[in-house]
């Protein structure tokens, strides 16, 4: 019998788990005069070779160290590590730059920052978009202040990823595949004897698309429907054709009949994945984006937007001998990505399992309603750009308008997420870890009538799903609902950002400033004065 073809442009011609999952491995420090012992490290950028599947030719990437996904860093509660990501892309970008957007115009094609999603770190730390530069900092972005990041790690132990955030280029930047895991330990996780060491594997999720000879592909004009003024430009979402978990097309992972721990991230461009095991054995959540819940939370199936993380422990005990698939319940049975993995419960038990699913994690810090000082409203709305192209708006502005969200060192602010797009938005906002407070429906129509003058509600409050009770730092904002969270300004002052993680929206302008100042000016919610302020 002949042996079908493999188009990797065809999913129904890929078989899927036959590349056994990789585990990133964790980057060593690097020794430096300047800095002490264990907490200096150098990461390079740079272009590589990869294999997504054992049947697929090698592929051209962009990886952290050449790596896809880039190495693992691991940190520890308040010890501060210093980073250097070393720019040595090629000058040439290999996937189709839209000249069009907000800074790229004539800046270099190939620019990068890092950003660490999730962290709690000063501003010129934190890879702000316009903080971007090129080989050898030949040029270099008008918010660049440094060449090594520094990480203070002032927080919870938590599941955080670092990635590209370049103004008007992050998507191409993640896609091309720079992404990686950070992970923040601390004494807590120490005393909890969670599934640790071969126990203990991130999972990074993206879906990719292929040429027929392995190279990734990526549209230079969006589905037929949409404006196209010039090729290449934008597209307002990308869905992918395959599935990619750690850098492999539908790969399998062989474990023991005990309890393993996953922090899963969905690293995607646009895609939105509702995770569930094919036999619908039970996920024990214990941590989301922030770090860990109050307890163990017990659930099915767990959607993740773009940029959102759980951390779960899956008990494999009862189903020695047996295959379990991790599916996208998104999608019907008979379309490829409903399968992203899967788990074989073939490797025999090499020694008791002490392990434990703990029944208290952390102690809950709520943030209660009645200390915000300020309630920001905060429209999504959909407009087009003077192309004649479908643009998405926070707060009706475009990125460089004047920054309007200015909160004070210290206080506590709820933003409300007024989505009058006809899709969910995943809102990030840069340096804080938030509190879904609820979401609730209203009348869309009246609102854009009234110019947003009456937002009538059509609903009651709907509390956070029981995967996202936990800290956040991207949220989903449903169509036509009110998406409210509560969060505390505290330690750090200057330029950050909140955005929507779809890439193409966040690279389209989907993306405005924020500022933080020392002491608050007269501010009532949402009325704010501007005042000149010393940046620390």
């Amino acid at each position: 019998m002949s042996k079908r073809k493999v188009n990797p442009k065809d999913p129904k011609t890929v078989p899927k788990f036959v590349t056994p999952l990789p585990k990133p491995p964790v980057v060593k420090p690097t020794p430096h005069p300047d800095y002490p012992a264990n907490s200096y490290f150098e990461i390079t950028m740079k272009e590589a070779q990869h294999r997504f599947h054992r049947d697929f030719p090698l592929t051209t990437v962009w990886g952290y160290d050449g790596l896809y996904p880039g190495p693992t860093i691991e940190a520890r509660k308040d010890k501060k590590i210093y980073v250097k990501y070393i720019n040595r892309l090629p000058k040439k970008h290999f996937l189709p730059v839209d000249r069009s957007l907000h800074g790229v115009g004539d800046s270099p094609e190939v620019r990068s920052v890092v950003h660490l999603h999730g962290a709690n770190v000063f501003w010129e730390s934190d890879g702000h978009p316009e903080a971007w530069y090129t080989q050898n900092y030949e040029y270099t972005g008008p918010k660049f202040r440094r060449k090594v990041h520094e990480y203070t790690n002032h927080q919870p132990a938590a599941t955080l990823w670092y990635h590209d955030h370049t103004m008007a280029m992050t998507r191409l930047n993640v896609y091309a595949g720079l992404a990686g895991f950070y992970i923040i330990r601390d004494a807590l996780e120490d005393r909890l004897n969670l599934p640790k060491g071969d126990y203990e594997f991130p999972l990074l999720l993206q879906d990719k698309s292929f040429n027929e000879d392995g190279s990734l592909f990526y549209p230079d004009r969006p589905p037929e429907g949409f404006p196209t003024p010039f090729i290449p430009t934008i597209v307002p979402f990308f869905n992918g054709d395959l599935m990619v978990v750690n850098g492999k097309v539908w790969p399998y992972l062989n474990v023991e009949p005990r309890k393993y721990r996953f922090r899963i991230l969905n690293g995607s461009n646009s895609s939105t994945y509702n995770i569930q095991l094919e036999n619908n054995a039970p996920f024990y959540l214990i941590g989301t984006d922030g770090g860990f819940l109050e307890a163990p939370v017990e659930v099915t199936s767990i959607e993740l937007m773009p940029a959102e993380r759980v951390d779960v422990i899956v008990d494999f005990t009862p189903f020695k001998g047996q295959k379990i698939k991790l599916l996208n319940t998104l999608f019907s049975e008979e379309e490829p990505k409903r399968e992203i993995m899967e788990f074989r419960v073939t490797k025999p038990l090499k020694g008791k399992d002490t392990s434990e699913i703990p029944t208290k994690l952390a102690e809950d810090m709520e943030l209660h309603e009645h200390l915000a000082s300020t309630i920001r409203k905060l429209p999504l709305s959909a407009s087009t750009d003077k192309y004649g192209r479908i643009m998405m708006m926070l707060d009706d502005q475009m990125y460089h308008d004047p920054c309007t969200e200015i909160p004070s060192l210290d206080s506590i602010e709820i933003w409300e997420f007024i989505n009058t797009t006809p899709i969910a938005h995943p809102m990030h906002i840069h340096l804080v870890q938030f509190k879904i407070l609820n979401r609730q429906p209203f009348n869309v129509e009246k609102y854009q009538e009234s110019g947003g003058k009456i937002l009538e509600f059509t609903g009651d409050p709907e509390p956070p799903r029981d995967f996202e009770r936990g800290w956040k730092d991207t949220v989903k904002a449903p169509s036509g609902m009110v998406t409210r969270v509560i969060m505390h300004w505290k330690e750090h002052t200057g330029n950050y950002i909140w955005h929507c993680h779809l890439l193409e929206h966040e690279d389209h302008d989907m993306m405005r400033p924020i500022r933080i100042i020392e002491t608050s000016p007269s501010v009532h919610h949402q009325e704010e004065h501007h005042t000149n302020h010393k940046m620390k």
